[in-house]
């Protein structure tokens, strides 16, 4: 696992050969197809150790915080705090889409799980009469989404924001998307 987050975080796993992966990790190609056949099973991997993130699992967490407005501000924080932590990995990833299918399956696996939470802190939302007038829970969930999203966070990350300056600009945007609309 680690040979195949060093290949990520130097942006080249996409164009390597699983025999490279087995060289960087000093084992026989044997070896490694016995525990992983193919790229996407590396991959596949490497989506299991995103699972025990503590800011991956502190996000599943917070979207049930009966406060609503901590739920809300704590989910876009501990979001933050993954994309964060698995930034270069996750560059190397979403970067690969476009000609990994490997990398491809796990964007669109990671995207329907926060698509799944972040549903159900919106219908909190709604149950509880706090979406902004004319917000239903489709747009709602669009709004969330986005500011929640890998793709907001690297945006502000090219502004050189640091993660509490980019947390707080996405929370008030959330806040104004979702609440005060």
């Amino acid at each position: 696992m680690q040979a195949t987050r060093s290949l990520l975080d130097e942006g080249t796993f996409h164009e390597s050969t699983v025999e490279e992966v087995a060289d960087r990790a000093g084992v026989s190609r044997a070896t490694l197809y016995q525990h992983f056949p193919t790229r996407l099973d590396l991959v596949d991997a490497i989506c299991d150790t995103f699972a025990e993130n503590p800011a991956l699992l502190a996000a599943r967490e917070s979207v049930r915080l009966p406060d609503l407005d901590q739920a809300l501000a704590e989910t876009i924080a501990n979001s933050v705090r993954f994309w964060s932590a698995e930034d270069e990995v996750l560059a190397q990833l979403y970067g690969a889409t476009a000609v990994d299918p490997a990398a491809r399956d796990l964007v669109e696996r990671q995207l329907g799980d926060r698509r799944g939470e972040m549903a159900h802190l919106v219908r909190r939302l709604d149950e509880a009469q706090r979406l902004g007038r004319g917000t239903d829970r489709r747009r709602a969930l669009s709004h969330l989404m986005l500011v929640t999203s890998f793709g907001a966070y690297r945006e502000l990350r090219q502004e050189r924001l640091s993660d509490a300056r980019a947390t707080a600009m996405l929370q008030d945007m959330a806040r104004t998307l979702l609440i005060d609309s």
